[in-house]
């Protein structure tokens, strides 16, 4: 197998005066994948992610990034990471293209005779070529975000880490970033995406971490981790009150009563099966309209794990 391209082992770091942010964080990121790192605000994510960027150091364990340990091979790894972390630095008086030339200049690596031409590349891969003329103060905190990831793209990155990139955007916005992100991983990069939003995840991510309280509570590939929660059962009808009854009855937990519906727990394998329920339901008279189960979600995952929800939307 590779070897995985973001790898910690005990990975720890605790602040002055003792307090514990990341707790022994075993971390494995596949070389190819988008990888989700999921967890609410306040779970030390952006800690995580300073301590593999070599800028700030670990109190004790270890962290590989591209195979070399961080931070002492910080100046071979990073010319091969993009990275947006905490939102952009910009220099509000110079436009956004100046900006990115401001960085690419500073790009050892970057050849100046085509400086202009990745600079525009940049810029139209975020949308922001008609705003490229534009002062950066004058951004909106989306354009802000998008300037950043241009200026993490301006070279081929093997990695690309991006700390809440949907940070600001709006709806079309954070749909053309995951677009741009999944577009990104068909060529090859691997992309290390935090957020607090379930959805963000869900929709772009192929695997995913499970962050709370500085500690990680799991990790795999989003549809095992999906796979693991159990599902809601759903029962569309105009008799609610007797359903949720007779779903309670038969040990039907978690109930949910709604404008026409009824959710709960789906059945566990040692209980009653769908088909039981549903004969229970028409026995007592119930008028079911509809009847099924809905897969469970990385949502009722994060629950199942943690005995605690999040923003999912944002």
């Amino acid at each position: 197998m590779a070897e995985p391209v973001i790898a910690t082992r005990g990975l720890t770091k605790r602040f002055r005066g003792g307090q514990l942010a990341v707790d022994g964080l075993d971390l494995s990121v596949p070389a190819g994948s988008v990888f989700g790192f999921l967890g609410p605000n306040g779970s030390e994510k952006t800690t995580t992610i300073r301590m593999l960027m070599g800028l700030i150091e670990p109190t004790s364990g270890t962290a590989r990034v591209l195979g070399r340990p961080m931070p002492a091979a910080a100046r071979t790894v990073l010319p091969h990471v993009g990275a947006l972390i905490e939102g952009p630095a910009l220099y509000g008086f110079l436009s956004g293209r100046d900006n990115l030339l401001r960085y690419d200049a500073a790009d050892p690596t970057a050849d100046p005779r085509t400086r202009g031409a990745r600079v525009a590349a940049a810029l139209d891969r975020v949308g922001l070529t008609p705003a490229g003329a534009k002062k950066a103060r004058a951004y909106s905190l989306g354009m802000k975000q998008r300037l950043g990831l241009a200026a993490a793209l301006l070279q081929p990155r093997e990695l690309l880490v991006l700390d809440e990139p949907t940070n600001g955007l709006d709806p079309q916005g954070m749909r053309e970033i995951r677009s741009l992100v999944r577009e990104l991983a068909a060529e090859g990069t691997t992309v290390f995406l935090s957020s607090h939003l379930l959805d963000e995840i869900e929709q772009v991510c192929t695997h995913a971490a499970v962050m709370a309280g500085g500690r990680l509570i799991t990790q795999g590939a989003v549809a095992d981790l999906a796979a693991g929660a159990r599902g809601r059962l759903v029962v569309s009808t105009p008799d609610t009150g007797e359903a949720a009854r007779v779903l309670k009855e038969r040990g039907v937990t978690d109930l949910e009563v709604g404008d026409g519906r009824v959710t709960g727990a789906a059945p566990k394998t040692s209980g009653p099966g769908l088909a039981e329920l549903n004969a229970a339901l028409v026995h007592a008279g119930v008028r079911v309209t509809g009847f099924g189960a809905e897969r469970a979600s990385l949502e009722d995952a994060f629950v199942a794990l943690t005995g605690e929800g999040f923003d999912v939307t944002g």
